[in-house]
């Protein structure tokens, strides 16, 4: 393609113009919906290797990825290949992917001292009451393959789960013509991978939801993917639990022209090059400084080996926004709730307590979106087109599930048992009401078993 001629023009708007709100409005629009070819495409493969397990799996691969084998257990990925990946790596790539794991693995350990364990209390009749936390027996990790491959998304998915205690960890991804990438490997076995197979698609999520002679079943499916993936994950949530539905990737820059240019700019494109739907926005109230990032952008664009992609992300979806002020530039993108949030500002501690909603929240001019992805520590799975209002990051609590804890004393079955029978009654449900009375005085001794 002649990329001489190729422009990177965002949307500028004027939060101060008459049209604003209809502009803003219909340049956050993103459609969900998935195409309905896909969608039956998906319910097909679902049922069919719901019904024929490996065979179906065999077959997909082979269609969809060129990947010839003898059967499913051929495309098991031995922890032996794993280690010798990582081994094969040169010093510097092995040094840098073992330094992240670290990191990410420090925090997902602090979540779980801060909010993982189980707990309990007694009250004045003696009464236990808690929450027990228990780690999910097995789960499966989507990882994306194909176009590129995401080593980091290995990390984050994988490490939240071992530090949850999750027994099991199913890896799959998508090896096209059977090229595996060895970082993706190598990320496998710094993770602690259980078992990886190279199977992609729709047909891995049924896999990993209903289970094959060779591909087990799993308790929750986490990892991004492409539409069929999504399409497979929701079809399938019930059967298992899943993290996210995943929309294209966003970022949001809150900027007060501290900041130099230049970085804001490789910022928004950070964004706009993994595809032609990412969202790259920036609110400032300096329109000097809006039009230095357009300067920028313009400037930088051409040395990007994916400016069509980026230019494409940048002038149908993204936009630079002129505010009044900072506050309200807080105020818009709480509206907005991005998957990830710069405050590109000299006194970023100013801002962050106005903004309630963002996947990921990077504070200050030297806090590169960029750096969350790979090694900072927080996890990079993050909710995205807005649902970062009521959901969270991926993290441990993900591979966690909890159950209540009661156990009720004689004195305090005195007083709740009056309490439950009332509000029986009223439900008109007299069993559970004379379940609780004859646990009322006199009680009877309780058998001795022994």
């Amino acid at each position: 393609m002649d990329t001489l001629g190729l422009q990177a023009k965002p949307l500028q708007l004027n939060t101060a113009d008459a049209g604003f709100e209809a502009a803003f409005a219909a340049r956050l629009h993103w459609s969900a919906d998935t195409d309905a070819a896909i969608e039956q495409r998906v319910a097909d493969i679902l049922a069919d290797v719901q019904q024929r397990g490996d065979a179906a799996v065999l077959e997909y691969t082979q269609r969809f990825d060129g990947l010839q084998a003898a059967d499913v257990k051929a495309l098991e990925i031995t922890q032996a290949e794993l280690q010798a990946a990582l081994d094969s790596l040169p010093a510097v790539q092995r040094e840098a992917l073992q330094a992240a794991a670290q990191r990410v693995r420090m925090y997902h350990e602090a979540q779980k001292k801060a909010s993982g364990e189980s707990w309990s209390y007694r009250d004045e009749d003696g009464t236990l009451l808690g929450q027990k936390v228990t780690p999910l027996d097995r789960v499966g990790i989507y990882v994306p393959g194909g176009k590129a491959a995401y080593p980091s998304s290995v990390l984050m998915n994988a490490i939240p789960a071992h530090v949850a205690g999750v027994q099991e960890i199913i890896m799959v991804v998508p090896t096209p013509q059977g090229v595996r990438n060895p970082l993706v490997l190598a990320a496998a076995c710094v993770a602690g991978v259980s078992r990886a197979f190279t199977v992609g698609g729709a047909q891995a999520v049924a896999a990993l939801a209903y289970g094959t002679a060779t591909i087990p079943k799993v308790d929750k499916i986490t990892g991004p993917g492409n539409a069929y993936v999504a399409s497979a994950k929701k079809r399938v949530f019930g059967t298992v639990g899943i993290d996210m539905i995943a929309g294209p990737s966003e970022i949001l820059v809150l900027a007060d022209g501290t900041t130099p240019a230049e970085w804001v700019a490789m910022d928004l494109f950070s964004q706009a090059e993994h595809d032609e739907l990412a969202q790259s926005i920036l609110l400032c109230p300096d329109a000097a400084y809006i039009a230095q990032v357009q300067a920028a952008i313009d400037r930088l664009l051409p040395e990007m080996p994916r400016r069509e992609i980026i230019a494409k992300s940048l002038n149908d979806r993204s936009a630079l926004i002129l505010t009044r002020n900072m506050e309200e530039a807080c105020a818009i993108s709480n509206r907005i709730a991005p998957e990830h949030l710069e405050v590109s500002s000299r006194d970023p501690h100013r801002w962050e307590p106005l903004l309630r909603h963002a996947g990921a929240i990077f504070l200050g001019a030297f806090t590169s979106e960029s750096l969350g992805d790979y090694c900072a520590g927080p996890n990079h799975v993050l909710p995205t087109s807005g649902t970062a209002r009521f959901s969270s990051p991926l993290g441990v609590y993900d591979f966690q599930k909890r159950s209540s804890l009661i156990e009720v004393s004689e004195a305090g079955a005195q007083t709740l048992g009056r309490i439950a029978a009332e509000l029986a009654y009223g439900e008109g449900l007299q069993a559970h009401a004379r379940a609780a009375e004859l646990r009322l005085n006199p009680v009877p001794p309780m058998r001795d078993t022994q």
